[in-house]
């Protein structure tokens, strides 16, 4: 007499499957359009300043953009994508303020954004920023991003991101008197010329991502 094996399909696992977000997202972008055309009404600038943070804040979350994974994920995982977009993004930025800057003081303005004095206050906060950036799990963008998905922590952290910038606005005289006073402005083009600081900042950013891009991809 055989035995006769019945064979059957494992069921799945209950509460594995993935809700739908298609209603939160339909919401979410009424919300959106709504507020966008209600401040339109009252500034077309404030409307196309509010259209722009959201369109950031997508960019942000798809890409997970963030400086402190930049100089994080490197170390611990090997990977450098952000870092090598990080380096994108400077000379992009260094593009347009130098545009920008070389424009103006070809009119005679001053220069835009202003120079500020680099000295150890530059080092301490550098320091103090970073090691901040490592406890809180990101940096000012990540902390955003992240609050906006729903991690508790990041909400702590901008909580005390603002408590830190309070302080430092009441005390900011005395930095200013110890600090800021004494130490010396820098500004490349006038140290360096133009053409050595623009292209100097470019080869430099260059250098960075040609080693990123070595160290990722090196054999191990």
């Amino acid at each position: 007499m055989t035995e006769t094996q019945i064979i059957t399909r494992p069921r799945p696992l209950t509460g594995t499957r993935k809700k739908s977000q298609l209603g939160y997202t339909a919401v979410a972008l009424i919300v959106v359009i709504a507020v966008g055309i209600y401040l339109s009404q009252l500034k077309t600038l404030s409307s196309i300043i509010w259209f722009l943070g959201i369109g950031l804040g997508v960019v942000l979350q798809k890409s997970r953009f963030c400086f402190t994974a930049s100089l994080r994920d490197p170390i611990l995982t090997g990977s450098t994508s952000l870092t090598r977009a990080t380096m994108i993004a400077f000379a992009v930025a260094s593009l347009g303020f130098a545009a920008l800057q070389f424009t103006t003081l070809l009119k005679g303005g001053p220069v835009i954004g202003g120079v500020q004095p680099v000295g150890m206050h530059t080092a301490i906060g550098a320091v103090l920023f970073g090691i901040g950036m490592v406890i809180s799990g990101g940096c000012a963008s990540g902390t955003l991003m992240r609050m906006g998905e729903g991690f508790a922590m990041q909400w702590l952290s901008l909580t005390t991101f603002i408590l830190g910038s309070v302080l430092g606005a009441i005390h900011f005289g005395w930095w200013t008197d110890n600090f800021f006073n004494a130490a010396p402005k820098i500004y490349l083009p006038e140290a360096l010329g133009w053409a050595g600081a623009f292209f100097g900042q470019l080869a430099l950013l260059g250098a960075i991502y040609v080693f990123a891009t070595w160290y990722e991809y090196r054999k191990v």
